[in-house]
């Protein structure tokens, strides 16, 4: 059974991470109004509309639509994408649900590591009208992620509103609760809700709830900006290190370097070798040793 019919919303300029932590936990995913202020969402459509311009519909009517426009690599097209990133209910949810410390021995010690983060996928996504329902899912199946043998999530995503989110223009389809269930059960249309969020609102939710995008039976296209955030030792579903051009990552902070997988953690993911030396990933950035992209 799920928990409610519709999940809970929390004001954007006054909820705190903790609040944002407890609704997911218990309904799998919260509604933020306000997320961004309106200059951030003006500043947002027009960073992303020559973006979508660009991009043609889907050939996928299984998953992808054929009257939806996808469009990934959003670090390297966005230049806001760090302040979405970065929005402290969102980056301090993601923290508190994914870098749970996990205990583990070496040798004679007991020792706790605490996993890293990473950006797992970037996607602006615009359903045109006509287009029917996404099939319900859950995002950690990528990872063929079980439920609930690890105790433990994968993956903390955003769907930030750049229109407003109706039922009637395919607001984003969750099933509340749903991410307390097993992996023997599977997802109906009639229990999901659409999400319903004015634009510059978004929906978090985490990677073992049901969702999936709305049919739009309205006469305009629902326009929404996705992201996640993934445990570190995960492979990345979206290969930031191929679609970043290399000037722009290399004018990103070492913060938002480093959540696009640019470093090794305490457990040494990703390290490089140098000298004889496990090093930290981060090094081919600060010596500037590394083929990227150039064009996109």
């Amino acid at each position: 059974m799920t928990t409610t019919t519709r999940l809970t919303v929390l004001p954007g300029a006054t909820a705190t991470v903790d609040e944002v932590v407890d609704v997911i936990r218990r309904e799998g995913g919260v509604v933020i109004d306000g997320f961004l202020k309106p200059s951030a969402l003006a500043e947002l459509h027009r960073q992303l509309e020559p973006v979508l311009d660009r991009t043609r519909c889907g050939d996928d009517a299984y998953f992808a639509g054929t009257m939806t426009r996808r469009a990934g690599g959003l670090f390297g097209r966005l230049d806001l994408m760090p302040d979405i990133a970065l929005h402290p209910l969102y980056y301090g949810a993601a923290k508190k649900i994914l870098q749970k410390p996990v205990p583990i021995w070496a040798g004679d010690d007991r020792v706790e590591i605490v996993p890293d983060i990473q950006v797992g996928v970037t996607q602006a996504i615009q359903i045109q009208p006509g287009q029917g329902d996404q099939r319900l899912h859950r995002d950690d199946s990528s990872f063929l992620w079980r439920h609930p043998d690890y105790g433990r999530e994968g993956r903390v995503q955003i769907m930030v509103a750049v229109s407003d989110f109706t039922e009637e223009n395919g607001g984003t389809l969750v099933i509340p609760g749903s991410h307390l269930w097993d992996d023997e059960r599977g997802p109906r249309r009639e229990e999901a809700v659409s999400t319903c969020m004015r634009a510059g609102s978004a929906l978090i939710w985490i990677g073992s709830t049901y969702h999936g995008g709305g049919d739009n039976s309205s006469d305009a296209p629902r326009t929404g900006l996705t992201m996640a955030f993934d445990l570190a030792c995960l492979r990345q579903e979206e290969n930031q290190f191929l679609s970043i051009p290399r000037d722009k990552l290399l004018g990103l902070s070492e913060e938002i370097q480093r959540l696009l997988g640019w470093g090794s953690g305490e457990n040494l993911m990703g390290y490089v070798e140098r000298d004889g030396q496990m090093v930290d990933a981060h090094v081919l950035l600060e010596n500037d040793a590394v083929d990227l992209p150039t064009v996109r």
